[in-house]
């Protein structure tokens, strides 16, 4: 890893707290990491909590748009759409700001594909 702490990072993204979360990047903590304990990007955690700015930085430090979270069973893309926030869904791809929400995905999530629901 590095001098930086994911979880610590991670945290800071779901949080907004920008200043924790850009030290950890630029300490080169891995913006694409999914802990095992964790099993979500923390691109798609701070999507889900309505994190623009930490979203944004942590684009900026080579986060992967089209990296799907495991837990949740969806891309940032998606997680945006189901937060319903166009100015996330414009950071991810400007192309799709004002492009009808797609069907909702079929694959399974991980706990229902882990306990057969």
């Amino acid at each position: 890893m590095s001098s930086g702490d994911w979880k610590e990072m991670f945290d800071a993204a779901v949080d907004g707290n920008i200043p924790l979360l850009r030290y950890h990047l630029v300490a080169g903590v891995d913006a694409n990491y999914q802990h095992p304990e964790y099993m979500c990007t923390p691109l798609v955690a701070c999507i889900l909590a309505n994190q623009h700015e930490a979203a944004a930085l942590l684009l900026e430090h080579g986060a992967n748009p089209h990296l799907r979270s495991e837990i949740e069973a969806m891309t940032p893309l998606q997680a945006a759409r189901h937060v319903g926030n166009p100015e996330l869904i414009a950071l991810i791809d400007p192309t799709q700001a004002s492009a009808p929400p797609p069907p909702a995905p079929t694959r399974k999530r991980f706990f229902e594909r882990w306990i057969g629901s």
